[in-house]
């Protein structure tokens, strides 16, 4: 769902005799009413409207169809900030779920501003992979695949391993993410060229937008957000009260441990072959999503080529050369480096001293829908400037990030003034550390503090005590 916006008046309804409809007639929901759990694969829903997206022509790309059978309002709002009912009336409406209602609304007085501003500074269809961007990505690929040469040809070694897993990591950050959200190129072929580093590193590129798109549309929400439960039973991230069957005495003492679970990070993924042959990520399949949609299961089988060569390439190849404790060594050592570099980054981004946690509260208190940018700013943490993104694949910015996912990490740095200054202007908390270990040691206390429950310090922005 990442459209080359320059072609968006270019959109087009494939011409099929029950969907044509004259010029400039709006299409309109037919008679046919559903629940959400009744959406067909080919369908997704917007609010509460059901479009038939199997018979579209999406200038994005065939990654629409990833989230086919579900309820994607806050998806499109998130990745189509300026879209209005007008590109919506380009899908061929099938139906509607009477009792549709969303927790965020996407017009607020903030939301309009930061959108407006922000096209001032990067103007729309300009907002991907600049030239700096891709000599960065060119210099971080070119390392990779050197160290893939070295550990495939000239043999393992420990200071090799070290080199190789942050080459991993230096992929994830700077190029695969920058290309699964659609944001490297105009050309889609590029975004999913690209994309697949994700499977060059040990993962998945369509688990990975499964749960990755999922996670930036519902950030810390204490029941949609995955990445929230990614690390249970081992580490709480989420505020569970006193009693909370989830905490156990161990908790107490997360702090303490919580980098060696995170070292676990590649031994988590790249066994898992199950998860990759259906494709069905089972972090947003336990907040409620699924995808058993035909689309996403005829990529299974790329999927799982691609976790084939990716064993041969770094584990059964290595050994057949030298069956040895010491290869595992380095094997094991290369996977604690990559899960190092990006588990702590990704950690550091949602995780932090006076996070929200809840940013849906209002919504169950008041039934009123909140502003998704304002969740958005409150939930993340923006460090250091243009030297860390560089490094980090402007994940450093994690705040812009969040506001604008599909716009290229490479504008970060110059919108984040204006961010911060309308921030300013609204009352919306936008929280910023000059450097990265400072953000690191506020990560480490608020992980103590939710493994002791006692030790929580509530938000004074949202008037608790």
């Amino acid at each position: 769902m990442a459209p080359d916006q320059d072609s968006l008046r270019q959109r087009k309804i494939a011409a099929t005799d029950d969907n044509v409809v004259a010029a400039g007639e709006a299409l309109l929901p037919q008679d046919r009413i559903s629940t959400l759990k009744g959406i067909r694969p080919n369908e997704v829903v917007i609010d509460g409207i059901i479009y038939d997206i199997g018979s579209f022509s999406h200038p994005g790309g065939d990654s629409i169809y990833l989230f086919g059978g579900n309820d994607v309002t806050a998806q499109y709002q998130m990745i189509h900030p300026y879209h209005t009912s007008k590109h919506l009336a380009k899908m061929r409406s099938v139906g509607r779920v009477p009792d549709y209602a969303c927790e965020y609304r996407f017009d607020s007085d903030f939301g309009k501003e930061i959108k407006k501003e922000v096209f001032r500074i990067v103007h729309r269809g300009r907002e991907f992979g600049t030239p700096g961007f891709l000599a960065r990505a060119a210099v971080y690929l070119t390392f990779f695949f050197a160290m893939q040469a070295l550990w495939v040809f000239s043999g393992t070694s420990y200071s090799l391993a070290i080199a190789y897993g942050v080459a991993h990591a230096l992929i994830g950050l700077n190029v695969q993410h920058d290309a699964n959200h659609g944001a490297v190129s105009k050309m889609t072929w590029v975004n999913d060229l690209l994309g697949w580093g994700a499977d060059f590193i040990g993962g998945c590129k369509y688990l990975w937008m499964e749960k990755h798109w999922t996670h930036h549309v519902f950030t810390n929400h204490p029941e949609k957000d995955p990445d929230g439960f990614s690390a249970e039973p081992f580490l709480l991230f989420n505020h569970y009260k006193v009693g909370n069957p989830k905490r156990t005495f161990l908790h107490a003492y997360q702090a303490f441990y919580f980098v060696f679970v995170l070292s676990g990070y590649w031994l988590s993924s790249v066994f898992c072959f199950a998860e990759v042959y259906d494709l069905q990520d089972r972090g947003a399949r336990g907040v409620g999503l699924s995808f058993p949609n035909p689309w996403v299961t005829s990529r299974g089988k790329y999927a799982l080529a691609m976790r084939i060569l990716y064993h041969i390439t770094n584990l059964i190849i290595p050994l057949y050369k030298n069956c040895s404790w010491s290869t595992v060594g380095h094997i094991y050592v290369m996977g604690v480096a990559g899960s190092l570099t990006l588990g702590l980054l990704f950690t550091l981004s949602h995780n932090f001293e006076d996070a929200e946690r809840d940013p849906t509260a209002e919504v169950r208190s008041t039934g009123q829908a909140v502003c998704w940018y304002k969740t958005q700013v409150e939930t993340s943490s923006t460090y250091g400037g243009w030297t860390a993104g560089a490094l980090t694949g402007g994940l450093n910015f994690q705040i812009e990030h969040h506001l604008f996912p599909r716009m290229s990490s490479a504008w970060y740095p110059y919108i984040a003034p204006k961010v911060r200054e309308i921030c300013q202007k609204h009352g919306v908390r936008y929280t910023y550390y000059p450097w990265v270990w400072q953000n690191l040691i506020s990560t480490i206390k608020y992980t103590h503090a939710m493994g002791n429950v006692d030790q929580f310090k509530p938000n004074p922005f949202k008037g608790e005590t």
